[in-house]
């Protein structure tokens, strides 16, 4: 009998209900046995984390429950019936649902019409026009949403998008639901709206299967976390009577006492200097970048962070102000020209805008200076591929073959290539935007020990990120922005998650 039998024979006897149970489930791909005799259950009307770092297997989880995959061996039980596996229709229509981190919607449909996509009346007609308005702002008002069931899905935001899928998994009677990374996303006053959903399913006796690399949230609504690394169970602990630094050794398979590496302070010198500047939805910012720091950007979203750090590349047009680098103003029409300022950009889109994902990684890394690598023309191989393998080491990128598409790599290697192909340009300063969205606690502690040694190399950085906990544990002063304008300029001295938020909220 494994920790996580004992556990449920425990909660059996205070009058818990197994709904769902994974038993010695693996999966095998050629090279790879990404599952390896796996077993959690989950109580009726529970929420559980799962947690682990990229790799460890919690995405072919999740899709064995879904079935989205088939295991290689194994068995599902669910309602007190064995599976062998399951099949997407059939976990449907038997009331499971996956919210995923990268929602799959129609978007140029209507938030009804994406609700009740499928959905038919007691006399197995389909709803007409009206009937699913009706019914939809029903359950919207459940949810405390105030989206109108006619608007558009891109039209919604981030969290109101969630609250759509969670609403259709609603109206097919979900008895679990997997929520894949909910608030990666999303701003702190949406996220606490997220947990009071989250609650009331509970409530409904919903069994939610919660995973997150955010480990403070699972504090507030999970019942019971799940720890899975390098495929394998590690445990199962009832979340009071664990804390955050046990996860994270139960993670990494090691002690990971700092989560904020320190560095040494930057120095007078300044590099950057944005003077009045206005543009892109951004208005009269002013503030200097000095050798060697790390500068945070707050804000909401939709308070211009983001459209700042285009403007400073050159991938937004500036309507007025000045931008010196170190005391001159350079010309910034294009991004080639935020690079030949000495500026590279690590993207908060890294599937989208950092990674070319169906290219091998080291074409990924050699692009933004394969002009030096060529020559009439011809790309030297040889120095391409001394280049990816240096920073392969350098990075600690996981991978077996360079000529691995970045597809194919977890979240935290995409990153690292993106940072690696910023690095080859040698720029001065790197924005990095949203640098840990999505990526495990173990990649986070590298990519923080990999900024902190470029800061004390003489580069500078400018990090915009919605994790408050990052702002205030790397930062050195944070700019807050709220809603296009800099309201606040705050020192290590002054950090607080109050006064950023107040700032933040335009207060």
């Amino acid at each position: 009998m494994n920790v996580n039998e004992e556990i449920h024979e425990a909660r059996e006897g205070g009058g818990f209900t197994e709904i769902l149970s994974l038993k010695n489930i693996s999966k095998e791909y050629p090279g790879v046995k990404a599952l390896d005799n796996v077993s959690i259950s989950f109580e009726k009307g529970e929420v559980h984390a799962l947690v682990g770092e990229n790799g460890a297997g919690k995405s072919t989880f999740i899709k064995s429950i879904s079935g989205a995959i088939r295991p290689t061996s194994g068995t599902i039980e669910y309602e007190g019936k064995s599976y062998p596996y399951m099949e997407p229709a059939k976990a449907i229509e038997m009331g499971i649902a996956v919210v995923y981190q990268e929602l799959i919607q129609f978007e140029a449909m209507s938030v009804a019409d994406n609700i009740f996509m499928g959905v038919k009346d007691d006399q197995g007609f389909v709803l007409n026009d009206r009937e699913r308005e009706r019914r939809a702002a029903e359950l919207l008002k459940e949810f405390d949403c105030h989206v109108h069931p006619s608007e558009l899905i891109r039209n919604l935001s981030i969290a109101n998008r969630q609250i759509v899928e969670l609403t259709k998994a609603m109206v097919r009677n979900a008895k679990v639901i997997i929520m894949d990374e909910p608030t990666a996303a999303i701003t702190v006053s949406e996220q606490e709206s997220l947990f009071k959903l989250v609650d009331k399913l509970k409530k409904n006796q919903v069994t939610v299967i919660y995973i997150s690399h955010r480990l403070d949230e699972l504090f507030r609504i999970c019942d019971r976390v799940s720890i899975l690394r390098d495929g394998q169970y590690v445990a199962t602990k009832d979340i009071k009577d664990t804390s955050k630094q046990e996860l994270i050794n139960f993670m990494v398979g090691r002690e990971l006492s700092n989560t904020y590496p320190e560095k040494e302070p930057a120095g007078e010198e300044v590099v950057l200097s944005v003077k009045n500047v206005s543009g892109n939805g951004v208005r009269n910012t002013n503030f200097d970048l000095h050798k060697g720091e790390i500068l945070g950007f707050a804000g909401l979203v939709g308070a211009g962070r983001t459209d700042l750090m285009h403007l400073i590349f050159g991938a937004a047009r500036r309507e007025s102000g000045q931008i010196l680098f170190k005391g001159q103003e350079k010309k910034l029409s294009s991004p080639k020209d935020g690079m030949a300022a000495g500026v590279a950009l690590i993207p908060e889109d890294r599937k989208f805008q950092g990674c070319f994902i169906d290219k091998p990684i080291y074409w990924n890394i050699s692009i933004s200076t394969i002009d030096k690598l060529a020559k009439g023309g011809v790309v030297n191989r040889k120095a391409e591929t001394k280049l990816a393998e240096d920073y392969k080491v350098r990075l600690k990128i996981k991978t077996p073959f360079l000529d691995q598409v970045a597809s194919g790599l977890s979240g935290g290697n995409q990153q690292k290539v993106v940072i690696a192909k910023a690095l080859a340009s040698d720029p001065d300063i790197l924005i990095f935007d949203e640098p840990t969205r999505g990526i495990d606690i173990g990649a986070r502690y590298e990519i923080y020990l990999l900024m902190n040694e470029l800061a004390q190399q003489g580069k500078s950085i400018l990090m915009v990120s919605s994790d408050m906990e990052e702002l205030l544990g790397m930062s050195e002063r944070i700019i807050v922005l709220h809603e296009g304008e800099q309201t606040g300029e705050l020192k290590r001295s002054e950090f607080s998650q109050e006064k950023v938020l107040a700032l933040a909220s335009g207060l």
